[in-house]
């Protein structure tokens, strides 16, 4: 139950640190702390700063952007966040939204791209924090695991599609496979050779780093952590090899798209541009952008966290995620979120408070101010290797056939949202894949797994007929609904019901066994009272049995109960003692004979 106002008020001021989770583990801070959280802030900045290039140019932004949007937020959150080991900042997914988000807007006239990215970044952090405020963390439940493995690995796709124009060295545009691949091949006769030999050998660098560089140093001896550590922050020699040939040769006055001019400096705070075409405009990407980057940050930190026995508040991460897109408006930079890959650095790297993730955007802030000059002669074709590396392992095609052999509906779930991001796009994509789930969900429990129960002989125990040897009373029907009772499902129950009663004349009683009944909604329960009255005038009582508290607390205050023609039994054996004591009798006194026979045996 939410709390009124003036009740947060008076919790917040009893107990700051819930809002404020700073001032809980502040308190305990320490020199060991702080030279762990250094160290760890030291190898995710040096992570960080070609991964923050990388996904502005993967968005649409200016590069500077990415080290913009790679500092403010990373404060917030070390204020706000309840992970200890969460780092924040661009990722590729939602730098890919992004993309496709701004570039509508761009292409309307009525922004331009950083006035948009600033926009999208501002609507996330304040629908975040609305949404963290009244704890509305569940809508992440509406994107099921298959949708959310469908959706990562179609993007996970169309990343790698479109940089490969940027490793050729072509023009290109898209925001679809079928696009990208047009662009590509129209592309081909302008193909450079250069750049394309830099992207393909920055590629194979990266790739062999990622997969041999961590065995090669453990067997030389270097430990396990350090080696896992090394091979992570790989990519910056990359950076630097290819930026030290370019600047050697001149790559960029011979035709080699480099980076360019960074501006040095921190931005001046910015506000975005009040443009109610644009705010309406981008408003639907903007809620699936919180929506995706929220499920991707508590997933990451509840796993991170596991590891350490801590725990994290679901709705507090919200809120703090907004407070962090907020920050990403604020210093001129795009939507952000919690990163796996630098998250699991941060981990192993030793972080053991937040307070590692302000040290990062110390250093972001020092990168901005003194190293901008020095990547102007960075070839894009090696931010481009950079992104389809790290994205590979976003693209997980063998947990299609595993998901559809388990269940084939997960599965078409799955297929379609690939596809449907793949052709369509981001957006198109993932809210096919939530209508699809919500489709199938209904679907499912429109129509739930009902059981006829008969009891196992020599126990006191009721199984489905069709998959035990059992016993039945031939006048006492007894049904198990394996589903919550609502509105989708209450007209099958009561047309169950009725064809099993028709079916068979000799019955005259009908136990409703309410075990996995959850809840009862109105509809359901109007569905019941019909079916009571029903079964009333053709001669057959309806029974309860084993109803959980909550269920009977709303029954009660319905007349249902009042009007019930059976009687509401506490376990399913009660009620088969009451409609058929002959049949029960026999079966439970067999029950005790071998129960005895059982222990006589182990005394003798």
């Amino acid at each position: 139950m939410s709390l009124r106002p003036a009740q947060r008020w008076r919790a917040f001021r009893s107990h700051p640190e819930r809002l404020f989770p700073i001032l809980d583990w502040g308190r305990r801070y320490d020199l060991p702390t702080f030279s762990a959280d250094l160290l760890a802030a030291v190898i995710v900045t040096i992570m960080l700063i070609p991964q923050s290039l990388a996904y502005a140019l993967l968005a649409g932004m200016p590069a500077q952007t990415g080290l913009y949007a790679s500092t403010l937020p990373l404060i917030l959150y070390a204020v706000l966040g309840t992970s200890r080991t969460l780092a924040v900042g661009p990722v590729a997914v939602i730098s890919l939204m992004t993309a496709a988000a701004v570039g509508e807007v761009v292409q309307s006239g009525a922004a331009t791209h950083v006035e948009a990215a600033v926009i999208l970044a501002f609507m996330s952090g304040l629908m975040l924090l609305a949404m963290g405020c009244v704890k509305l963390g569940f809508l992440s439940a509406f994107l099921s695991h298959p949708v959310i493995a469908g959706f990562i690995t179609a993007s996970g796709i169309l990343i790698a599609g479109s940089q490969i124009k940027t490793i050729l060295g072509i023009p290109g545009k898209g925001q679809t496979l079928p696009e990208i691949a047009l662009s590509i091949w129209e592309g081909l006769p302008a193909i450079q050779p250069v750049t394309t030999g830099i992207g393909i050998g920055a590629i194979a660098y990266l790739y062999l780093s990622r997969t041999r560089l961590s065995g090669f140093l453990k067997a030389r001896g270097i430990g396990g952590h350090l080696a896992q550590i090394i091979t992570r922050i790989s990519p910056v020699v990359a950076i630097a090899v290819t930026t030290l040939i370019s600047w050697g040769f001149d790559l960029g006055a011979k035709g080699v798209p480099v980076v360019g001019a960074i501006p040095a400096g921190l931005p001046a705070p910015s506000w975005p541009l009040m443009d109610a075409s644009v705010w309406t405009q981008l408003a639907l990407p903007a809620l699936m952008m919180s929506i995706v980057g929220y499920v991707e940050t508590v997933s990451v930190a509840q796993t991170l966290a596991a590891r350490r026995r801590e725990r994290i508040d679901p709705d507090q991460e919200m809120i703090a995620l907004g407070a962090s897109n907020i920050g990403a408006a604020v210093a001129g930079g795009f939507p952000v979120t919690g990163g796996f890959a630098r998250s699991v650095v941060n981990f192993d790297a030793g972080a053991r408070t937040p307070a590692a993730g302000a040290f990062t955007a110390l250093g972001m802030m020092l990168a901005t101010l003194t190293l901008t000059g020095l990547l102007y002669h960075l070839p894009q074709a090696t931010l481009a290797a950079t992104i389809i590396i790290a994205v590979l392992s976003l693209v997980d095609l063998r947990a299609l056939p595993r998901t559809w052999h388990y269940s084939p509906g997960d599965g078409a779930s799955m297929l379609v949202t690939i596809l449907a991001t793949l052709l369509l796009g981001v957006e198109t994509g993932i809210i096919t894949g939530v209508v699809l789930s919500l489709a199938l969900h209904l679907y499912r429990s429109s129509r739930p797994h009902v059981a006829v129960l008969g009891q196992v002989p020599g126990t006191e125990h009721f199984r489905n007929i069709d998959r035990h040897d059992v016993v039945t009373a031939p006048d006492v029907l007894s049904l198990r609904f394996d589903e919550s009772l609502y509105f989708p499902n209450a007209r099958f129950l009561e047309d169950t019901i009725y064809d099993r009663v028709a079916a068979e004349p000799r019955i005259r009683h009908v136990v409703l066994n309410c075990a996995a009944v959850n809840a009862i909604d109105s509809s359901a329960l109007e569905a019941l009272e019909a079916v009571n009255s029903q079964l009333s005038d053709a001669g057959v009582k309806l029974h309860l049995s084993e109803v959980k508290g909550p269920v009977m607390d709303h029954l009660r205050r319905s007349h249902l109960l009042e009007n019930l023609t059976g009687k509401v039994f506490l376990t399913q054996v009660d009620a088969m003692r009451a409609l058929s004591p002959d049949l029960t009798h026999q079966t439970c006194a067999r029950a005790r004979c071998e129960t005895a026979r059982d222990h006589r045996g182990r005394i003798g």
